[in-house]
């Protein structure tokens, strides 16, 4: 997706290093670059939204590396045995062993907290490969196949979308499916994300379509 966010991950251990920036990349909202010391992360392309490095590389510590990269990295995320000492450095910190779970919620909040809010649907952070809009740890709303797709597209266009469009691109050129199917399926997921459904403020009607809040409307 166009809107995703780079993180840089940053771990020695290469079989959880490539678990961790394959089960990242499939959320759909993250683009990852790993690294496996200060020495590779040092010569990586940033910027990143975040950084997420393990406290003990074969080069030195990441609690240093984390104030290396604050130019380029905003926010860091140091990954660290349970009941280390506090580190020096202004980096959040996690311990180790965690759930994937918990890093993902981690990594939202912080992406999202410094201003990289990653696939962002109105107030919600959408998970495209889990089918699913989050609001922090308030509230989760499960999406159909459709719903998803719809999502994607008006996320992607970043403007207003024609009916048609819309329609072809998410059900494909299938003569019996009509706009009626495509509105039915957008008034039932205004009931899952608007405050007001009958005054939709985040999934908008244009004249001819539809877009995203804080899309440009077409002219």
């Amino acid at each position: 997706m166009a809107s995703a966010k780079r993180i840089l991950l940053v771990d020695s251990n290469a079989v959880l290093r490539a678990s961790l920036a394959e089960q990242l990349s499939a959320e759909g909202a993250y683009e990852i670059t790993t690294a496996g010391s200060l020495a590779e992360a040092r010569v990586a392309a940033g910027p990143f939204a975040l950084a997420v490095i393990d406290q003990n590389l074969p080069d030195g510590s990441g609690e240093a590396l984390a104030a290396e990269l604050r130019a380029v990295a905003p926010a860091c995320l140091l990954l660290v045995e349970e009941g280390a000492a506090p580190a020096n450095s202004p980096a959040e910190r996690m311990s180790k062993p965690f759930r994937f779970a918990g890093l993902l919620a981690r990594i939202e909040a912080l992406v999202g907290r410094h201003g990289g809010g990653g696939a962002a649907v109105g107030p919600y952070q959408f998970r495209p490969s889990a089918k699913l809009l989050t609001q922090g740890t308030k509230r989760k709303i499960r999406l159909t196949e459709k719903e998803t797709n719809i999502l994607k597209f008006l996320l992607e266009a970043a403007g207003t979308v024609p009916r048609q469009t819309l329609l072809h691109e998410v059900w494909g050129y299938n003569p019996a499916v009509t706009t009626h199917t495509l509105e039915t399926h957008i008034y039932r997921l205004r009931r899952k994300i608007e405050e007001n459904p009958g005054e939709a403020k985040i999934l908008v009607t244009e004249e001819g379509g539809y877009r995203l809040a804080g899309a440009p409307a077409n002219v």
